[in-house]
């Protein structure tokens, strides 16, 4: 008989800290049951193919044009913001560009359509497209796992194409572009700042910035949805970074109360310190644009190899083309928004209703034969953990991910690392698995939330 203790000893190591992480990944992917979305930021660039941040490109920039007479230290000095440096900047290579610099520049750019800050941001162009990736042992294993993700989606505040690398198959929606997506998209890299392969789309000056934050509403809007039905990892920014507080505050908004972390969200930061003895944050505070403090979670670590394979535990996606899936879903959204209703397609609709509403058949329909059926799943085993979570009074699925936690610390048994009474590892696909849960299970989280003595019989 165990009964359930706060104060319950545990080896707080960084092999536990792991396998706590990986563990919370895992749930939160087999909850939502969708690919998680990356958010990549300068330091992912920096990492794989080193890369500027937005300090050091400032000052790359001014070393680089005469017109610029000054250091870095004295526009720091007399403007706050980075961004109002870049205005300078802008200034100071449309000067150049019109002077003894002409030489540098394609004639092209010279052309009244164009604006003044094209010169600064051809040359960002310039050095981001030159940006290629490490050839290094860790950085080939890193990347590698990395892929294995398969996200969804990938959103990005870089000009670079690093990411491109990584993801060949995915497709470029560059600035307010993302604006004119039709469909619920998927296989795609939403560059918000812009891409080197467009230079006069790259956010840089005071006056890009300005226009970004007037449209910026109507891009979260757009993204919302999958920043809250998605796992989210931040990868390659700070937490004082401003568009990191933007996003959250976004997200906010609509998935999370004043009580709970917001359960799909996570921050990944590099720390060369980390030993086998430590226990890093899990979790941390964001101060938002409304002053509001807002929980994530956190993953500390300086080989990221672990952390990505952990988001890769669901390889739904494996050997899946995302031109493919992104082609259907164009498709289908022209079928039924322009071709059905402008009568450029004939439609079987008793053919399509029964293919509809016979299950299996519209899978078919598509190629899709390689799905398990649910059907011989034992009736006993009716709950994925946000299920738990709900029976429970829980608004979050992470407060059960906590009880079986601390379960495991009590009794010793973790009830999800084999099929027993309280718990089936059940196959979705060819590779895809989802944890389902009892009513013993229930019965036994019950118990535990409740500090009642419990017995775990596995």
């Amino acid at each position: 008989m165990y009964t359930l203790s706060m104060d319950s000893a545990m080896n707080r190591d960084y092999k536990q800290y792991q396998e706590d992480i990986t563990d919370d990944i895992k749930t939160c992917i087999e909850t939502l049951e969708c690919q998680p979305i990356l958010f990549v930021g300068s330091g992912f660039s920096r990492r794989y193919a080193d890369g500027l941040d937005w300090p050091s490109l400032i000052k790359k920039l001014i070393s680089e044009c005469p017109e610029v007479d000054k250091q870095f230290a004295f526009y720091k000095q007399r403007n706050e913001s980075l961004i109002d440096i870049g205005s300078i900047l802008s200034d100071k290579y449309a000067s150049w560009a019109w002077g003894d610099g002409n030489v540098h520049f394609p004639k092209q750019l010279f052309d009244e359509s164009y604006k003044a800050s094209i010169y600064v941001k051809y040359i960002i162009s310039q050095y981001c497209k030159e940006l290629k990736i490490i050839k290094s042992e860790q950085c080939a294993r890193e990347i590698e796992s990395l892929q294995e993700i398969c996200p969804h989606s990938i959103i990005t505040t870089n000009y670079d194409n690093v990411i491109n690398e990584i993801f060949p198959e995915y497709q470029d929606i560059i600035g307010q572009e993302v604006l004119k997506t039709s469909y619920d998209s998927i296989g795609e890299i939403f560059k918000i700042h812009g891409s080197c392969e467009k230079p006069s789309s790259l956010v840089f000056d005071r006056e890009d910035y300005d226009d970004f934050s007037k449209k910026k509403k109507y891009l979260s809007a757009k993204l919302l949805t999958f920043f809250a039905e998605h796992p989210l990892l931040f990868i390659g920014y700070s937490a004082e970074d401003d568009n990191i507080k933007s996003i959250i505050s976004d997200i906010d908004e609509i998935i999370s109360d004043n009580e709970t972390i917001i359960p799909n969200i996570y921050m990944l930061k590099r720390d060369e310190q980390i030993t086998d003895k430590s226990y890093p944050l899990t979790e941390i505070n964001i101060t938002t644009e409304n002053n509001k403090n807002v929980r994530i979670k956190y993953i500390v670590a300086n080989d990221f190899t672990w952390v990505y394979k952990a988001f890769a535990a669901q390889p739904s996606m494996k050997n899946v083309s995302p031109k493919v899936l992104r082609a259907l879903l164009a498709r289908n959204y022209k079928l039924v928004n322009s071709d059905i209703p402008k009568h450029i397609a004939q439609l079987d609709y008793s053919r399509l209703t029964s293919l509809a509403c016979e299950n299996g058949e519209l899978e078919k329909l598509y190629g899709i034969t390689d799905g398990d059926s649910y059907d011989a799943f034992s009736a006993n085993y009716c709950y994925v953990i946000s299920d738990l979570a709900s029976q429970m009074g829980y608004s979050s699925w992470n407060y059960v991910q906590q009880l079986l936690q601390k379960i495991k610390e009590v009794s010793g048994i973790d009830i999800k690392a084999t099929n027993n009474q309280y718990h089936q590892l059940v196959t979705t696909g060819k590779k895809g698995t989802v944890h389902k849960y009892s009513r013993e299970a229930l019965q036994l989280l019950t118990k535990a939330k409740n500090n009642e003595p419990f017995d775990v019989e596995v």
